[in-house]
């Protein structure tokens, strides 16, 4: 017996032009909500781009652990503020993919080819980004990983899909970021290169979020994914 696919999340959507055949499914970070990236629409070049559904899903609330068990809109629960340790539950992150996976679905239905997906997230949602990005089973456009890690990363090398394994994958950070070290974040990029991921990395002089810089290299990089295809 199959199991039942989760419900789909509310979500924020934009479309830049009539019948998109191009998405970006882009998940936000920690206790913030898929308003938080709406307005970064309004920054991109349309023209250097296919019409696109930008789709910003809300995630689900839940208590989180190093916030003292205050619920808030999150992916999964952070454990441990410890870097050297494991601070994601797994449990949690991969609920999430499964939540991620039934949007990339929906898109499906609604015309757009895993091809013509870009799956994106910046700080938690970037964890879940490239843990559900990494693990699909056709190939994706590209995955964009911002301020962000590689969750669950032991079990990637056994669990990763072969689909994906050329998928170009956006990775930035900002060099003095009090969230997520920037060390840390440069330690995933590490791991995906050794695992012969295209990794595209990105450091920038700001903190724990995003920079102008950083946005028109998106835009740069967005337009590459989605040339030709």
């Amino acid at each position: 017996m199959s199991a039942t696919p989760p419900a789909l999340l509310s979500c924020v959507e934009i479309e830049t032009g009539e019948s998109p055949r191009h998405a970006v499914i882009w998940l936000h970070g920690l206790g913030a909500d898929g308003h938080d990236f709406e307005p970064i629409v309004g920054e991109f070049d349309t023209e250097l781009l296919p019409p696109l559904r930008f789709v910003f899903p809300h995630a689900p609330a839940r208590p989180v652990t190093i916030n003292g068990g205050f619920v808030m809109r999150a992916w999964y629960d952070i454990v441990s503020a410890d870097f050297s340790a494991r601070r994601e539950d797994p449990a949690g992150v991969r609920e999430s993919a499964l939540q991620v996976e039934a949007l990339i679905a929906r898109e499906n239905a609604r015309g757009v080819e895993d091809h013509h997906l870009i799956l994106a997230g910046f700080s938690q949602g970037g964890a879940i980004a490239l843990h559900t990005g990494l693990r699909h089973p056709r190939p994706l456009a590209g995955i964009m990983a911002l301020s962000t890690y590689v969750p669950l990363a032991d079990s990637l090398a056994a669990e990763a899909n072969d689909a994906n394994r050329k998928v170009p994958i956006f990775q930035a950070h900002g060099r003095y970021d009090g969230v997520i070290p920037h060390d840390f974040g440069k330690q995933s990029g590490a791991l995906l290169e050794s695992m012969d991921y295209p990794v595209e990395w990105h450091s920038y002089p700001m903190e724990h979020g995003l920079c102008l810089d950083e946005v028109r290299d998106i835009e740069a990089w967005m337009s590459r994914c989605l040339s030709g295809r």
